[in-house]
């Protein structure tokens, strides 16, 4: 018999329903899902097997499940932070080192027209920019340059960034749907190499960042980190 004719398991109906959907996007990040019992009587099985097909997504990090409460959306940092995004300071604190940040610059700026594009606003609109300079055991391995649309973060300026990163908090108080970036072997700019105390024909390793919500773009970064302290590493798991 043809593989495409093969009855299909009830609970795996289930599971390919709720994945079609999340991917489509019909359920946003942290939004509440069909409940167990729903899904029993959309779908005439039982609720062991319904919880088996929910059990599966939660442990492929597509769903969050709260006892008594319902299934969730999963937010993309949950889903596939070791692939696209990681805090800065957790991978420090990862390798038993120590974090801290200087904050060179904070403020309500004018976009130029290359940025605005980028964030999908007009020429000139005023957004919110952080300079940050990263170390790790008092050595700089990353200059972080973002850019944030102050109608996704309005509080964001108010942060002390020494205390938290940007990343951080922008996980917390947005409604992440995905993002994309590119990633070069670069020069830096004047500025990121004094700030990172390198010469401006030392090779860095320059990731540029958008994230987005369901509606908008939230932020643009540009992180360069000189290529002799710094390695990329991630893992995907599909």
């Amino acid at each position: 018999m043809p593989s495409s004719h093969l009855p299909v398991a009830p609970y795996a109906r289930v599971k390919r329903f709720l994945k079609e959907g999340l991917a489509a996007g019909r359920w946003t990040p942290g939004a509440l899902m069909p409940s167990e019992a729903d899904l029993v009587s959309q779908f005439g099985i039982s609720r062991m097997t319904v919880t088996r097909a929910l059990r599966e997504l939660q442990s492929e990090g597509l769903v969050d499940r709260v006892q008594g409460v319902g299934t969730f959306a999963a937010t993309l940092h949950r889903v596939a932070s070791t692939l696209t995004i990681r805090d800065i300071r957790e991978e420090i604190e990862s390798r038993g080192h120590r974090h801290r940040a200087e904050v060179r610059r904070k403020a309500a700026v004018k976009a130029v027209d290359a940025v605005a594009e980028r964030l999908g606003l007009p020429p000139g609109a005023e957004v919110f920019q952080t300079l940050i300079v990263h170390f790790e055991n008092d050595v700089p391995i990353q200059c972080e340059d973002r850019y944030v649309n102050p109608a996704c973060a309005p509080g964001y300026l108010d942060v002390d960034f020494a205390r938290t990163t940007p990343t951080r908090y922008l996980f917390e108080v947005t409604a992440l749907a995905r993002a994309d970036y590119s990633i070069e072997a670069a020069l830096p700019t004047a500025e990121e190499a004094r700030l990172l105390g390198i010469g401006r024909r030392d090779p860095c390793l320059v990731m540029v960042r958008r994230t987005f919500s369901r509606d908008a773009v939230i932020t643009l970064a540009r992180l360069a980190h000189p290529g002799s302290r710094y390695v990329l590493q991630g893992e995907f798991r599909p």
